[in-house]
Order: C-alpha cells, then structure tokens, then sequence
C-alpha cells in the first residue's frame, strides 16, 4: 500500500534517493530495478515518475549523489596533508572503486544525452576532476603556458584505465601484480614531464 501523503515532495525525492543509491550499490546498474526502489520507499513505481520523470533521470541523480560522495572520500583522505599527495590522489581513487564496485561501475555504464543533466548534476561531477585539477596545479612548478584542464582529463583517464582493467580481471590476465603502482608510475611521468618530483 502506497504512503502517498506521508511525505512532501522534497522528503520523497530524498527518500527515492536513499533508497534507490542503496539498491544500486546492491545489485549494480545491469539488475537495477524502478519498481523495486519504489517497492522499498513505499510508494508505487508511478511515483519515481512523477518526482524524476523518468528511471533515466532517476539513475543520472544517483550517479551524481556517488560523484558527491566519491569527492568527499578524496577529500577525505587528503585531509591528513599526506606528503605525497598525488600517491593519495591515485590509491584513493582505487579505493573507492574497489569499496563500491557498483556504484562507481554505474556512473560509466548509464549512457543517456546530456539534457537530462541539470546544473546540480554538472556541478557534482566536476567537483571531482576539480580536486584532481587543484592538486596537479600545486604539483607542478611550470604549468603556466599548459592546458592544466586538458592534461587532468588525461591524467584521470589513466587512471581510470588502469582501475577498470583491475577491477574488470584483465590485469589477472596480463599478470599485472600491482595496477594501482603501475597507474602512479604513468601519472609521475606525465608529471615529471613539467617539472614534477616525487616529495621526499
């Protein structure tokens, strides 16, 4: 039985949210299911619709919630004034892919245009490659006369490659022991290409 007047508008979208970034994390994209989110809410399948206006819109604000908590983690984790901050930078990267495989999987299997991307969506994604662009800024001595932007994009497409092969089993394959090493080893050197050196 729906809990139609149980909640406000704000109050059931944020608790489609809760539920729905919990099913995620559960099942991942591939099993992902609007009527078992609903289910779980406590509202008919006919209520995601009428909050979100579609599944689609729906996945793309889960997927953003996870860029939000992904930037909190890196964050997080570079709190502390670690001295290699570029090593914290990559190894935290793992680490939330490998702690919430789903979800992070997610963000990169839902293909949908960009018109269902709303302002809060673009800003809770490029929060993340903000971080990546702050710290590669303070790392290097030159950068003046570069496209800073461009490299980061770079930078987390490397690493991005190396964590999908880990997680994906073809580094098993290629008898790759350490991918995450082996992704700082490439960021250093294209680093190290504008003056970058490794604290010591």
């Amino acid at each position: 039985m729906g809990r139609r007047s149980d909640h406000t508008r704000d109050e059931l979208r944020g608790l489609i949210i809760a539920e729905g970034h919990r099913l995620l994390a559960e099942t991942g994209l591939a099993r992902f299911s609007g009527r078992e989110v609903a289910k779980r809410a406590g509202y008919t399948v006919g209520t995601i619709y009428n909050v979100f206006g579609s599944l689609d819109r729906l996945l793309v604000t889960l997927n953003s919630h996870t860029f939000r908590l992904w930037a909190d983690f890196l964050e997080q984790q570079l709190s502390d004034s670690p001295p290699d901050r570029i090593r914290t930078l990559v190894e935290a990267y793992f680490a939330f892919a490998r702690d919430h495989t789903h979800l992070w999987s997610a963000i990169y299997e839902h293909r949908v245009g960009g018109d269902l991307f709303g302002s809060a969506d673009h800003d809770s994604r490029s929060t993340l490659t903000a971080i990546v662009d702050r710290e590669v800024r303070a790392a290097l001595p030159r950068s003046g006369n570069m496209d800073v932007p461009r490299f980061v994009r770079s930078l987390i497409a490397t690493v991005h490659g190396h964590c999908s092969y880990a997680l994906g089993g073809t580094f098993s394959l290629l008898e790759e022991t350490d991918p995450t090493d082996s992704a700082l080893a490439r960021v250093r050197e294209c680093l190290a290409a504008h003056g970058y050196q490794v604290p010591g």
